[in-house]
């Protein structure tokens, strides 16, 4: 949702920039991802339907994206792709759909929907810009991308965004949010690619990049937040 495709495009390019050769395989059910296992995966966002549908289908993987969490595989994980991860997510009614159970956290939909610029200052990232668009309030006790400048993050009460565990990362960042933040697709190629090679990974001419991002983050830095009530 909202351009998140455009991650898998960013990843590609970066590697074909530096001669590595990428292969991408979507995952459509539990069998194809247990071929070869992978250097790095995405989990991209969809409605709280499609959420419970993939959480079903995928539940058979959960122990393998568990190991590679663990064993350090690189991973972006989006919007509701970052809230399966957890235990469940506790709708209005009090319903809970069931998440994967991978991390001990949880999400609770809000009253109001969390819609506007998100800018995130990040002591690992420098400054992380993008678009966010949830009904959900992520809570746990991990690390996180950085410290919400502008918008909400994972809930209106932390100040805080995202979950970085391992190589692991999570986020309310649409946009799509690696090719607007550099620095955090070049982390997950760099890890992956020295986890493959013990190499290191060469850098790259961001110029064009950074200025975008220092754009993006002067023009939204002094914006207020917006919330949208789901019944509108």
């Amino acid at each position: 949702m909202y351009g998140d495709r455009g991650n898998i495009i960013c990843l590609k390019k970066r590697c074909e920039w530096r001669g590595i050769s990428l292969l991408i395989e979507e995952i459509k059910k539990p069998e194809d991802a247990r071929k070869t296992g992978c250097d790095l995966f995405m989990i991209g966002g969809g409605s709280d339907r499609e959420q419970s549908i993939a959480t079903t289908r995928l539940d058979p993987l959960v122990k393998e994206i568990k190991s590679w969490i663990e064993d350090g595989v690189s991973a972006l994980t989006i919007c509701g792709g970052y809230q399966f991860l957890g235990d469940y997510y506790e709708m209005k009614n009090g319903e809970k759909l069931k998440g994967m159970g991978i991390l001990p956290f949880y999400t609770k939909a809000g009253v109001n929907r969390l819609m506007t610029n998100l800018l995130v200052e990040s002591e690992q990232f420098g400054n992380v810009v993008g678009f966010e668009n949830h009904g959900g309030k992520t809570y746990h006790n991990y690390a996180t991308l950085g410290k919400v400048i502008n918008g909400y993050g994972n809930n209106e009460e932390s100040g805080e965004e995202g979950l970085h565990y391992h190589h692991l990362i999570g986020t309310y960042l649409h946009g799509p949010i690696l090719p607007k933040n550099p620095r955090i697709a070049d982390y997950l190629i760099e890890k992956a690619y020295e986890r493959k090679t013990g190499r290191m990974l060469e850098p790259l001419n961001d110029e064009i990049e950074n200025k975008t991002n220092q754009t993006v983050w002067e023009r939204f830095r002094h914006s207020k937040r917006t919330k949208y009530t789901n019944e509108a």
